[in-house]
């Protein structure tokens, strides 16, 4: 197959592009590389900065790279805003690929109205990023965006269009899942994210002196996932606990930069709001490094998983973080077995050439 996989969110294209080549399928990557992080693409499709000139500049890159993105028998928008530009300039764009290519599909990747709407209004979870039981979290910036970036706007409207007119919604967390299926029950599909297991995992500390904590922060959006939380918690069992604990912290960094900084360390804390793992806290588990972070029983009941349990789950409170990271540090006894899961988990579950299968088995649907 011929294959486009239109922009980028936490490496998931680019990751799933080398699970799909590997089968044998042609795929172009085309991203603005997720902006600071920069991960890897075929074609680069970046707008310099929000002021009109580059708007203009931006918009004639566009026009001049849509005749080369024809002729694919599967086209994937990363989300229904998967470029630069306004939603009814989007709109013409996705017509263009609509009409020239055979199948289209959006993944349920990230926030756009159907994410907001359920926030709001549906209640689907115990919690989310919109609320914590009864208790709404629109003040927070993030979220008060999102609303008056998608609710009764002309890009909700859009959102709207081409999420009911395209063929498939792929849904890559639990979360996601529950959310679009109730609006699309009968084209949305759960498919686990896509992640390259490193050669070599780190399992050969059968129990540190002193646990090694990672915590990667997007500074842009830290109140909305709920690292704001997570890291006092985390600065604060460091210095109760010095002899034992030290943090590694990965500010706003590229994705390779991500990487090392993320080697040789021992759990990582991640999504405070998130039944699942994300792309991030996958690929430290693929690397032998535990999680802390979204490991609801919905995660494991969606991917059929009932002997592994690798994920230290937290509740969206300081205090849960800050309690199941201490037991960690006062009990270094766990990490050997928690890290040998974590690999294996992956390996069961994510690794990118399964996850390709899964989303050719999807396509082939329509």
């Amino acid at each position: 197959m011929k294959i486009l996989l239109l922009g980028e969110y936490s490496n998931l294209h680019a990751t799933l592009a080398e699970g799909l080549r590997e089968l044998g399928h042609k795929v172009t990557v085309v991203s603005d590389g997720n902006a600071w992080r920069n991960y890897k693409r075929d074609i680069t499709l970046k707008r310099g900065s929000t002021s009109k000139l580059s708007g203009i500049f931006y918009l004639l890159k566009v026009l001049l790279l849509l005749p080369k993105l024809r002729g694919y028998d599967v086209v994937q928008l990363i989300n229904p805003d998967f470029i630069w530009l306004k939603g009814e300039r989007q709109y013409y764009v996705y017509q263009y690929l609509r009409r020239h290519n055979k199948h289209i599909f959006i993944g349920a990747f990230g926030c756009d109205w159907y994410w907001v709407d359920a926030g709001l209004h549906k209640r689907l979870l115990r919690y989310g990023d919109f609320y914590i039981g009864d208790k709404m979290r629109t003040d927070e910036p993030q979220n008060k965006k999102f609303i008056d970036e998608w609710i009764d706007t002309p890009k909700g409207d859009y959102c709207r269009k081409v999420m009911t007119d395209c063929d498939g919604i792929p849904a890559c967390l639990y979360e996601y899942q529950v959310c679009y299926s109730s609006y699309f029950p009968e084209k949305t599909r759960f498919i686990p994210l896509p992640i390259q297991l490193p050669k070599e995992a780190n399992t050969e500390r059968t129990q540190p002196s002193k646990v090694v904590v990672f915590f990667g922060i997007d500074v842009a959006r830290m109140a909305y996932k709920g690292t704001d939380i997570m890291l006092r918690a985390a600065e604060d069992i460091r210095d109760k606990y010095k002899e034992s604990m030290e943090l590694v912290i990965a500010k706003s960094v590229p994705f390779d930069e991500y990487q090392r900084m993320m080697e040789g360390c021992d759990a990582i804390i991640d999504q405070l709001y998130s039944y699942t793992p994300s792309m991030n806290s996958l690929l430290a588990m693929s690397k032998g490094i535990i999680c802390i972070g979204g490991g609801e029983p919905e995660n494991y009941e969606i991917i059929d998983e009932h002997e592994l349990r690798p994920i230290i789950n937290v509740e969206p409170t300081y205090e849960s973080v800050y309690h199941e990271l201490e037991q960690l540090v006062l009990h270094p006894e766990r990490i050997p077995a928690l890290k040998r899961q974590s690999i294996e988990y992956v390996r069961r579950h994510h690794d990118y050439r399964k996850v390709a299968s899964q989303y050719l088995d999807f396509w082939n649907r329509f």
